[in-house]
């Protein structure tokens, strides 16, 4: 199976667009969809606090479905049942169920109402997945288990460590999962498993597939194969790409050499897109900034890709790429393509190399270069209103010039956003990447007239 990872915390698409993404993604060579939903999903009753105001309707859930049959992709739908669950512990009705009361990244698993509550989650997502063979409890990087007040008395008064408590906490989620959806599957991401040891493994019988998130951190793959054989019967995916797209939680753009050679030498099976990168990476935790957007990254996950189905990147891997996406050449170390491209998003690609390669240059070198501004337009003339005309006129034309140039630019782009994404992410994504310095511009150009 090669799965993308459509990570929702953060720039989730609209169903228009992922009508038109997923032909490419079956043709690339992708055969499934891995949907974390987070607060876009459609919950309802007691459940309803959850929901973004952008959320996808039921009548969506059931489209997106509909598009990944029509082009053979499985969709896999994942539920973060233990860490990674902001969007839940950030509302105060779920405050109480918090590991550490004041951080709100992971359950308090000793709480009975936590189960519970993941019970609702579960069965209203799986009530829209019916089709679904496959469910991914997520269950990675558990923040500060067994630094709260239960889990320290727990852990004391049975002699237990916080790898006890975490298979305990998994295996009751797993095993709701498969008495009530018999025949379900189900999938989780490893790393909190690296940090029990393969003994302490010993006798349990999980029932659950692994994901393999990155390399064993002692340098031994073969510890994954010894837990996957502890696990009795899982399915172990060698996936040495986490993000096809990024490394840093700020960058606009994806690096694609990296991705690649870690493609290559990993042997990968799944990543996550968004995003993590996330391709639509997406945000790396519900309250952090923003990734590479989903059209940004797309020449980087088609690398990726064929070079999972072509067993590398050869030049055979790199045509099909280019007749894929429309471009006329590739500069794998550059990360960049020629050509105008022809693939859903390919305009926005475009003008986000634009704003990252250009905008910020152009207007700082403007403030800070142009002497005219810094010896007659100063912050000290701006801010008591006074200037001579004469020497403001020998910049006026070149600032104006750039400021209507920039502004008819943004607003062609945030048209092409609006197409693709709702309006907080479109309105998030300016604030983060363009407001900044075309600000500044703005600023001056109101004080100039």
């Amino acid at each position: 199976m090669r799965l993308v990872h459509l990570d929702l915390k953060g720039a989730a698409p609209r169903v228009s667009y992922l009508e038109q993404v997923f032909p490419l993604l079956s043709q690339l060579g992708a055969n499934g969809i891995l949907i974390e939903y987070e607060d876009m999903f459609p919950f309802k009753e007691e459940l309803e606090v959850l929901r973004s105001p952008y959320a996808y309707s039921e009548e969506d859930i059931e489209r997106i479905q509909q598009l990944a049959e029509l082009h053979k992709l499985e969709v896999i739908p994942l539920v973060q049942t233990f860490g990674h669950v902001e969007f839940i512990l950030k509302h105060e009705k779920y405050q109480h169920l918090r590991e550490v009361e004041r951080f709100p990244n992971s359950f308090n698993p000793h709480v009975p109402d936590t189960l519970a509550l993941l019970k609702s989650i579960l069965s209203q997502v799986m009530e829209k997945h019916r089709r679904s063979t496959w469910i991914h409890i997520g269950a990675d990087e558990v923040f500060h288990l067994g630094e709260g007040v239960d889990s320290k008395n727990w852990m004391s008064y049975n002699k237990g460590d916080t790898g006890t408590i975490y298979l305990k906490h998994t295996k009751e989620v797993v095993g709701f999962i498969t008495t009530q959806y018999w025949g379900l599957r189900v999938l989780m991401w490893d790393d909190m498993l690296r940090k029990i040891s393969v003994g302490a493994l010993q006798g349990e019988r999980v029932g659950m597939a692994l994901v393999i998130g990155s390399a064993c951190p002692c340098g031994h793959p073969g510890r994954h194969r010894a837990w996957c054989l502890v696990l009795q019967g899982c399915r172990s995916w060698d996936a040495g790409l986490r993000d096809a797209g990024l490394r840093d939680a700020d960058l606009g753009m994806p690096v694609w050499g990296m991705q690649v050679l870690e493609c290559r030498s990993g042997g990968c099976r799944s990543w996550d897109v968004g995003g993590d990168g996330n391709a639509l990476p997406c945000r790396y935790d519900h309250y952090s900034v923003l990734c590479e957007l989903l059209p940004v990254s797309i020449p980087s996950l088609a690398i990726c890709l064929q070079t999972l189905v072509n067993g590398g990147f050869t030049e055979e891997t790199k045509r099909k790429v280019l007749d894929a996406l429309g471009f006329q050449g590739m500069q794998l170390e550059q990360s960049m393509c020629e050509g105008r491209g022809a693939f859903p998003g390919a305009e926005i690609y475009h003008m986000v190399e634009q704003v990252n390669g250009h905008l910020k240059e152009s207007v700082l070198k403007t403030l800070e270069e142009e002497s005219g501004i810094k010896g007659w337009f100063s912050p000290y003339h701006r801010k008591r209103l006074f200037g001579n005309p004469r020497n403001m006129e020998s910049f006026g034309s070149k600032v104006l010039k750039l400021h209507e140039d920039w502004e008819g630019f943004i607003h062609d782009l945030h048209a092409h956003l609006e197409r693709v994404y709702f309006p907080d992410t479109v309105e998030e994504w300016m604030e983060e990447n363009i407001n900044p310095y075309l600000d500044q511009l703005r600023d001056l150009v109101r004080d100039y007239q």
